[in-house]
């Protein structure tokens, strides 16, 4: 059964990578982003590969089943990464995946890539994550290697995520960030907290050491 694209999602969709990348989150043709349908059979809403998140038209949005297959394949490919977004989808029930490619997910990736993740805590934007309440919550973001093989960095990411259940989002090295949501509202608000406590966190860094982007209390503890 072939669940039908609501306009209304593919609206919202075009909407997220307008806001994106006039924030500089999504240049280029990076990030990509999804909806789930439904979920028994699971099939996505995802945007295609190699387009303009800024720009997207309704030939870019496309839906595929569970095993990432487009269900008008006559249409344009889908994003690279479907895979990572039925990970996700599957291991944490998400109605929404965003994915993008900021300066400072990818800055700071590479700068605590070697211990695994990186932990915010202390900031009252925090309380944006679906579930926390109180500025002391401490936030541990994964960070996996990058990798070309999608299925194998897929099974990594599924891994990741049962090790890790009260994470909201993780960091691909060099490459950005994956975060979800139980709708698209919600996957959208976490990209803004995110993209805020990673700006944050690094802007600390290089204002207690400009030199060498040195720890400043920055509530990394990794």
């Amino acid at each position: 059964m072939t669940t039908a694209l609501a306009p209304e999602v593919a609206r919202n969709l075009r909407d997220i990578g307008a806001d994106f990348y006039a924030r500089g989150w999504v240049l280029g043709t990076s990030g990509n982003f999804s909806a789930v349908l439904s979920t028994a059979p699971l099939q996505l809403a995802i945007t295609a590969s190699a387009v303009s998140k800024g720009a997207l038209e309704a030939n870019d949005i496309l839906v595929v089943d569970a095993a990432g297959v487009p269900l008008a394949p006559d249409r344009a490919r889908p994003s690279a990464e479907t895979a990572l977004h039925l990970a996700i989808a599957r291991q944490r029930g998400a109605g929404a995946i965003l994915h993008t490619h900021s300066v400072w997910s990818t800055i700071l990736s590479e700068l605590h890539g070697a211990s695994g993740g990186l932990t915010i805590a202390g900031f009252e934007m925090l309380k944006g994550l679906h579930g926390v309440t109180t500025h002391e919550h401490v936030e541990w973001v994964p960070i996996l290697d990058n990798a070309q093989d999608m299925p194998a960095l897929a099974t990594r990411v599924e891994a990741c995520l049962a090790a890790h259940p009260a994470a909201h989002g993780f960091l691909l090295r060099g490459h950005g960030l994956y975060t979800w949501g139980a709708s698209l509202a919600e996957a959208r608000r976490h990209v803004e907290i995110f993209e805020f406590l990673l700006e944050a966190t690094g802007r600390m860094r290089s204002l207690a050491d400009p030199r060498a982007g040195g720890d400043h209390g920055n509530r990394d503890h990794s």
